[in-house]
Parts: C-alpha cells; sequence; structure tokens
C-alpha cells in the first residue's frame, strides 16, 4: 500500500522538478560560467562586490521589513476593530478584505499614480507631494496598502476563535479594554501573526510589480537589478547571479514560514475548543465583551 502510495506521488514531483526545478538548476549554474560556456566564479565576485547589488540587497531588506511592519501594525488594528467593535458594515468590511487579496499589485501602483503622481488628484488639489511617488517610502505605503489584507485575514480568522468565556472572566474581574486586549486576545493571536508577517515577509521581498509600475528610479530592488541586468544591460551571468540569491533569501524565508506555521498547527491542535460563541461574525455579541 505504502508502494503504491509513493508512485502516485511521483507524477507531480517529476512535473515539478521539470517545471520549477530544471530552469532553477540552469540559471545557477548559468551564474558560474561565461558566455563562451566555461566555468568561472567572476561573475559572482564582480556582482556581489559591486555597489549596485549591495545597495539592492540593502534596499530590498528595509523595503520588505518596513512593509512588513506596518502591514502587521494595520492588519492587527483592523482585525480587532471589524471582530470586537461593533459597527454597521463589519461584515460587508470583511469580505471586502478577502476581494482584494484576489487583486494584482500592479494596480495599486497605479492607483498611486493617480493620487501622487504630477497630474494626480492631490496634486490638482494643491497638496505639496512633488516627488514622492518616486520615493522609497510611497513604495513601502504601496506595498503595505496591498498586502494588508494577508496580515488582517488570518488575525481576524484568530479572533474569532478566542472563547467567549475568556473574555467574560476579564471583563467581570474589571479588566479595561487595552488590557484585555494585550493579555488575552493577542497571545491568542501570536501564531497567526508570526505566520502572516513571515508569509508577508517572503511576498515583499520578491516584489516586482510595485516597484516597476510605480517607476522609483532611485529604488533598485534585486528583482528589479534582475531585470535590469538581464533585459537591459543583456548581462545574463550577473542577472542569473542575482536571481540565485534571491531565491536563497527566499527559500531561507519560506523555510521560517513553514516553520512558523507547524508550531501555529500544533499550538491550534492542542488548544481546547471553546465552549460557547453564540456568534463569532465581525460585530457580534462578543464585540462587546471588549467594548
Amino acid at each position: 500500500m505504502r508502494r503504491a502510495h509513493g508512485l502516485w506521488v511521483l507524477p507531480p514531483a517529476l512535473l515539478v522538478a521539470g517545471v520549477f526545478g530544471y530552469p532553477l538548476v540552469l540559471v545557477a549554474l548559468q551564474s558560474a560560467r561565461t558566455d563562451g560556456g566555461a566555468w568561472t566564479a567572476l561573475s559572482w565576485r564582480l556582482v556581489t562586490g559591486s555597489h549596485e547589488f549591495q545597495a539592492a540587497i540593502g534596499a530590498t531588506v528595509l523595503i520588505a521589513v518596513a512593509a512588513t511592519a506596518g502591514c502587521l501594525l494595520l492588519g492587527t488594528f483592523f482585525a480587532l476593530v471589524i471582530a470586537f467593535v461593533p459597527f454597521p458594515g463589519a461584515r460587508l468590511v470583511s469580505r471586502l478584505v478577502d476581494t482584494m487579496l484576489a487583486f494584482p499589485s500592479f494596480l495599486i501602483a497605479l492607483s498611486f499614480t493617480f493620487l501622487y503622481g504630477a497630474a494626480g488628484v492631490l496634486h490638482a488639489a494643491g497638496v505639496p507631494i512633488s516627488g514622492f511617488l518616486y520615493t522609497r517610502w510611497c513604495v513601502i505605503l504601496a506595498e503595505i496598502t496591498f498586502y494588508t489584507p494577508f496580515v488582517m485575514r488570518p488575525v481576524l480568522a484568530a479572533f474569532t476563535q478566542v472563547p467567549a468565556d475568556r473574555l467574560n472572566v476579564a471583563a467581570s474581574l474589571g479588566a479595561r479594554p487595552w488590557r484585555v486586549v494585550r493579555q488575552v486576545i493577542l497571545p491568542e493571536a501570536l501564531p497567526a501573526l508570526a505566520a502572516s508577517g513571515s508569509l508577508t515577509l517572503l511576498l515583499t521581498l520578491n516584489e516586482f510589480g510595485i516597484v516597476l509600475f510605480i517607476g522609483a528610479k532611485d529604488v533598485t530592488t534585486l528583482p528589479m537589478l534582475v531585470e535590469t541586468k538581464g533585459v537591459v544591460t543583456f548581462d545574463y551571468p550577473g542577472a542569473c547571479v542575482v536571481a540565485v540569491v534571491e531565491v536563497a533569501l527566499s527559500l531561507a524565508l519560506y523555510s521560517l514560514y513553514r516553520w512558523v506555521f507547524r508550531r501555529y498547527e500544533r499550538s491550534g491542535s492542542a488548544r481546547p475548543a471553546p465552549r460557547h460563541e453564540p456568534d463569532q461574525s465581525p460585530g457580534g455579541d462578543r464585540a462587546a465583551l471588549v467594548a
């Protein structure tokens, strides 16, 4: 029986190896070859020792970390409001968040162009924002706008799993709302925050569409450097070097994400089921417990 199961796994494994693994191997091999096919480490020395590459790594990490931190803050705040603060339209807002997850990232860049561009809405209104569209801060703001739902959705799901009995006990003991949030609600959402934060960091590290469509000339990230070397300057070995570094960083972050997710699964399976939750919809009767 186990042998039969192993045979069923073989076709998709071969498909993944052929579609994804083989091109990655070719990229890794090309990064250590010259245009004539000779093996050399010259491309690695030239690329990794250049100021352009080091600046791109710094910009990539800075933008990814800043955007992830902003997504965690905004996503947690919005999830708290939707889950525990009663207001009309909470369910509609929750559905809109789900819809935003399906949008491509370049739409956010285009909307920022209409807002902050030279012919944008704010410029026409007389707001002094000249040049903001092409700065690193605009890229960070655009990524926060796009990736906040990726944090908000799992955190909101974690908040709806908080047992109402715990909130009732905390409220009956006279705990203030902020203390309830800090000592009762947020600890329950820590695994979801860690998993969603790791995933968001992975996605922002590899973000290409937002930076490209915003057109920030002074912002060079690793994905943009791959495009510059491979398409603009035709330095294919150099582009492969940057791509290998980008893949290595992505795999390291993905391993971290899987580790956090496994811990979240273990903590979820070990957590006792809620005894009584009359309404787990956003803005339900649990909302009044921390209001």
